[in-house]
């Protein structure tokens, strides 16, 4: 009767892990192509994603807020900077609540590029619903076709990716 009942709690909490993990996980897979969106950037311009075909992208959902992405940001700048005259390009979304913070961030960071946009930190957002972001950060890598390369990728593997490609 013990051994049951510990069965049953055991299954019932790997039951839950799943659904979370299934939760958690983004809409779009490697393989898959990405679909198209048009935000207005932190400059003020209007930008759509297609608007980077035939450069590999990486599009990153992070928060000013968010230890781990701000951990990240600095290896994401040097890839920028190591692989932008070849044809490289950062696409951020900011996960925000106040864009006081999310702006002094970027400047902080270092984030030179020029794709910057931001949404609610509630991942109400309409990208963030889109591409089913429940956690930052969250990391797509796209080949110049907006094809998606893989996701959630560590800075190390984007660089070993993009060496290889460009």
């Amino acid at each position: 009767m013990k051994n049951n009942r510990t069965l049953i709690i055991l299954a019932a909490l790997a039951l839950v892990a799943f659904v979370f993990y299934k939760y958690r996980q983004p809409r779009f897979m490697a393989g898959e192509a990405t679909p198209d969106f048009e935000v207005a950037l932190l400059n003020g311009e209007r930008a759509k994603l297609s608007d980077l075909k035939g450069k590999y992208v990486l599009l990153q959902f992070w928060g000013s807020w968010c230890g781990p992405c701000r951990r990240e940001n600095p290896e994401l700048v040097a890839i920028y900077k190591k692989y932008h005259d070849r044809g490289f390009e950062v696409f951020s979304v900011g996960i925000e609540q106040n864009d006081g913070a999310w702006k002094n961030a970027i400047e902080q960071d270092g984030l030179v590029w020029k794709y910057h946009t931001m949404e609610s930190a509630e991942f109400d957002g309409g990208l963030a619903k889109q591409f089913n972001i429940k956690s930052i950060p969250a990391l797509y890598l796209l080949n110049p076709e907006g094809v998606i390369m893989g996701v959630n990728l560590k800075p190390v593997y984007i660089d070993r990716m993009l060496g290889e490609k460009i």
